[in-house]
């Protein structure tokens, strides 16, 4: 499959990052969003995310790949492979890949970016299925590696080592996800987590300062390097079972949400935005917060490819 085109729908947060990594890695990339504001500020915004990263000097060639539409119909018309970069609601996205099946070609492979719809439901109505998956970009899509792409029932296996392989030209570590399930890998791993972080506050083992640093200052810093597989290997499978035998029977196990986070929603903490959510953030803690998880990520290696 030959894929020199590319379309993205959607302008927005990640919209901007996948636009922006597919147009560094040299393809032709036009991108649509019924926002006019988000497509005339599109430029800038790539532009300040490159310098940030330090690639300034590959801006005007990058941003001489990228082009907009005005709509769906024209944005897909000439696509190889179109990336869905919409809000997390159903029905919208449904709504976005029949028209855009309407107007691309039909050999153009069709994507949707989600972080835990199943997509399945989201191509049930395709006429041609099997042309169709998932990508999950992480944020920001421009500076972490991971993608995942996740396969229906109906996909072609082959549409899946393309999408795979594309993504590996533009600099990006793709998994593939065999059964389309909620959460797929990566925030089905990252949720299990959050629960039982949740829990521990809940129950008052410690506050939510107290479980972050936790995080940060023990297996946090060799996660990048050594993953859970890796690490249980590592101290020996046997040590693990023995740890699994004495604590899994204590961990949290509802199937819902926590109480605890419900309440927090309910009063109007609801994070950084608004100023309280598990901690208390200030505008100032809270950007240097955002300074240091984006210097920490430009500072990793092989974060695009080189020009």
């Amino acid at each position: 499959m030959s894929i020199h085109t590319i379309s993205v729908i959607g302008a927005g947060l990640m919209g901007h990052g996948i636009a922006l990594t597919m147009a560094r890695a040299g393809f032709a990339v036009i991108v649509t969003d019924p926002v006019p504001a988000a497509l005339d500020s599109l430029a800038q915004r790539v532009r300040a995310s490159l310098q940030a990263m330090g690639c300034s000097d590959v801006v005007d060639e990058t941003l001489g790949r990228i082009s907009t539409a005005v709509n769906v119909a024209s944005a897909v018309s000439n696509a190889d492979l179109v990336f869905e970069a919409a809000p997390e609601k159903l029905d919208l996205k449904r709504q976005i890949f029949a028209e855009i099946e309407a107007h691309a070609p039909k050999d153009a492979i069709l994507a949707s970016n989600t972080s835990v719809m199943p997509i399945t439901q989201i191509m049930a109505a395709l006429s041609h299925k099997s042309r169709a998956l998932g990508t999950h970009w992480w944020n920001p899509a421009h500076m972490i590696p991971l993608v995942e792409v996740i396969s229906t029932q109906w996909t072609d296996p082959d549409v899946a080592d393309a999408v795979a392989k594309v993504l590996e030209l533009a600099g990006k570590s793709p998994v593939k996800v065999a059964r389309d399930v909620p959460g797929f890998i990566g925030n089905r791993l990252q949720h299990a987590l959050w629960r039982e972080a949740v829990s521990l506050v809940e129950n008052g083992i410690c506050d939510a300062e107290g479980v972050d640093t936790v995080v940060k200052q023990s297996f946090g810093r060799r996660l990048a390097v050594l993953g859970p597989l890796e690490n249980a290997d590592l101290v020996g499978t046997d040590l693990t079972l023995d740890i699994h035998n004495t604590v899994l029977a204590d961990l949290e196990a509802r199937p819902g949400p926590s109480p605890y986070l419900e309440n927090l929603v309910a009063q109007g903490r609801l994070g950084m935005k608004t100023g309280q959510g598990f901690r208390d953030w200030t505008e100032d803690t809270a950007q240097a917060t955002r300074d240091r998880v984006a210097t920490h990520l430009t500072r990793l290696e092989g974060i695009l490819p080189k020009a």
